[in-house]
């Protein structure tokens, strides 16, 4: 099932265990003209998704955060159970499987450019 488009502000949640990071790419977003909610881990994303799904345009993920799911199992959920939700994933670690990457998710290999993100971000979303 899509969801139908509109001209709102792309949502963005980004989910990121280092607090600064997560900071820095939510006001990156939010300079934009985009939206930036916040997670601290995959679980707390995966809870957001499931409150608002009907809101989040993007998950922004980086693989490797603490607790019971990481990013690539929170990019595979997500894109399962919400398929309207683009996907972006980031790491710092060398990442050579891009088949483990759900259908249609994008990587970016840290440091990123937060330009480039949004970049990606807007691309993505004129894709849907």
């Amino acid at each position: 099932m899509d969801r139908p488009s509109d001209d709102r502000s792309i949502v963005v949640l980004v989910a990121e265990d280092e607090p600064m990071l997560r900071m820095f790419a939510v006001d990156a977003l939010t300079e934009e003209g985009l939206v930036g909610l916040e997670a601290g881990h995959a679980v707390a994303a995966f809870d957001i998704c499931k409150a608002r799904a009907d809101e989040v345009d993007v998950l922004f993920t980086d693989i490797r955060m603490p607790g019971p799911m990481d990013g690539l199992e929170l990019a595979r959920r997500v894109r399962v159970r919400w398929p309207w939700i683009s996907v972006v994933v980031a790491s710092g670690d060398l990442f050579e499987d891009s088949h483990e990457l759900p259908a249609g998710a994008r990587f970016l290999p840290k440091p990123y450019d937060m330009r480039r993100v949004i970049g990606l971000i807007r691309e993505l979303r004129q894709r849907q």
